[in-house]
């Protein structure tokens, strides 16, 4: 049977053999109902919270954090509902749109009115977070971490501060959404690289789809409840970016409710095997190696001692980074760049560590070929990584490495899935239900 892998705008077509086959069943949520009346039902029915409308009697300013022109967050699906419910609890709150751009670069005007539409765009107030400005960013405490909790003065010099989002798995904080609007969303750079420590990143429990005794959430969750977050509204959207489920309520109440509803959907059994094929899901997250590590922790949780993993990815854009690139190119080995990463004090974290990282974590353990442009041959090999231009090519050189008996598990979408297993420093292990 053959099997599409996306890839860029289109698919490359699997019709090789494989023992196992990991997918997600996102493709069977669906809602027939408008997306703006989802989400208003969630906010006229909070979880763990007081109604929004509540929330702002008495209240002279809000600002809401909002996504930004990285993340496909249906905000005019989201925020009619919640500024109709502010105006109702207090008509004449002054309301700021704080968009949350973490370490990315700013949101264009542009990219605002694609994503609000004009009506949003042209009305309300807009402040997009420069995470490199400190003037703009006040420290308010310090985290469990250590790490001072540096964020957005316009997040703190307000009366009301909510939040808007999307929950999917992430490959280090376990899911997106909730806490995440704080931190990183509108910290300063210093409180960024502080949660995303080699430290951290090196933990088992940083991983898809794992929360409990995730150092990155707990510290995210406390500069949400330092930060003073009281509301927030999260969608679960579809394959087509659709609204199909909102939650709304307290950050973590409400997160949580969230998560619940998709991990069922997304959580699957690991099948180990000696060689794995993945995807970062097509464009636009496979425009870069940076962006593909994420896809590869799907593969890794898969893998046997010493697999081949295959990453079938575009990257029409690239490395994704000078740095990332550089680190990796220009370590002797990915054990030494990991060994690095761990050993570099919090408070000396580099941009861009966590990724290059992660990957260095991959490649100690695992051959990793990148099935994608010609151009891109010569650079993949200077970061350690190999290549071939078709997916048959890449299994002939998997072939060779693992034998013709070698078993083969194939992940079409690598950041659809959450496996069950995740790795112990090289070592597997099942995680405690209670982690998952």
């Amino acid at each position: 049977m053959s099997i599409h892998i996306p890839y860029g705008k289109g698919h490359i077509e699997c019709n090789i053999p494989y023992d196992g086959l990991l997918t997600s069943r996102i493709d069977t949520l669906k809602s027939d109902r408008p997306g703006v009346e989802i989400v208003r039902e969630a906010v006229l029915n909070p979880i763990g919270s007081k109604p929004l409308r509540e929330l702002a009697k008495g209240k002279k300013t809000c600002t809401i954090i909002i996504s930004d022109h990285t993340r496909p967050v249906p905000s005019r699906d989201i925020l009619p509902p919640m500024l109709a419910e502010l105006r109702k609890g207090s008509p004449d709150i002054d309301v700021t749109l704080l968009v949350a751009t973490g370490f990315h670069r700013p949101t264009t005007t542009a990219e605002l009115e694609a994503k609000l539409g004009e009506e949003i765009a042209a009305r309300e107030k807009i402040v997009v977070h420069d995470a490199f400005d400190e003037s703009s960013n006040v420290e308010i405490g310090v985290l469990p971490s250590g790490a001072p909790l540096v964020i957005d003065r316009v997040a703190v010099e307000t009366d009301l501060l909510i939040s808007e989002g999307f929950i999917e798995p992430h490959f280090f904080a376990g899911f997106s959404g909730g806490r995440k609007s704080v931190l990183p969303g509108v910290c300063d750079k210093t409180t960024v690289l502080g949660n995303h420590c080699g430290k951290f990143i090196a933990s088992p429990y940083a991983r898809t789809g794992v929360l409990e005794n995730n150092p990155l959430h707990i510290d995210m969750v406390a500069a949400a409840r330092m930060a003073k977050l009281q509301f927030i509204v999260n969608v679960i959207i579809d394959e087509e970016k659709k609204t199909v489920a909102a939650f709304a309520g307290d950050l973590e109440a409400a997160h949580a409710a969230g998560v619940n509803f998709l991990r069922p959907y997304c959580q699957v059994d690991a099948i180990p095997a000696d060689i794995v094929i993945t995807s970062n899901g097509g464009a636009p997250l496979d425009q870069n190696i940076y962006q593909s590590v994420k896809g590869l922790t799907a593969a890794e949780a898969c893998a046997k001692k010493g697999a081949v993993l295959i990453m079938c990815a575009d990257l029409a854009d690239g490395t994704g980074g000078e740095g990332f690139y550089r680190s990796l190119r220009d370590c002797l080995t990915p054990a030494d760049h990991f060994a690095q990463c761990v050993a570099t004090p919090q408070n000396k974290t580099i941009p861009d560590q966590w990724e290059s990282q992660i990957l260095a974590r991959i490649l100690m353990k695992h051959h990793v070929i990148f099935v994608s442009r010609p151009e891109m041959q010569n650079t993949l090999r200077e970061m350690k990584l190999d290549y071939a231009p078709t997916l048959e090519a890449a299994m002939a050189k998997a072939r060779q490495l693992k034998g013709e008996e070698a078993t083969v598990t194939l992940i079409p979408n690598g950041i659809s899935v959450i496996v069950k297993e995740i790795l112990y420093y090289g070592l597997r292990k099942r995680v405690p239900e209670t982690a998952r």
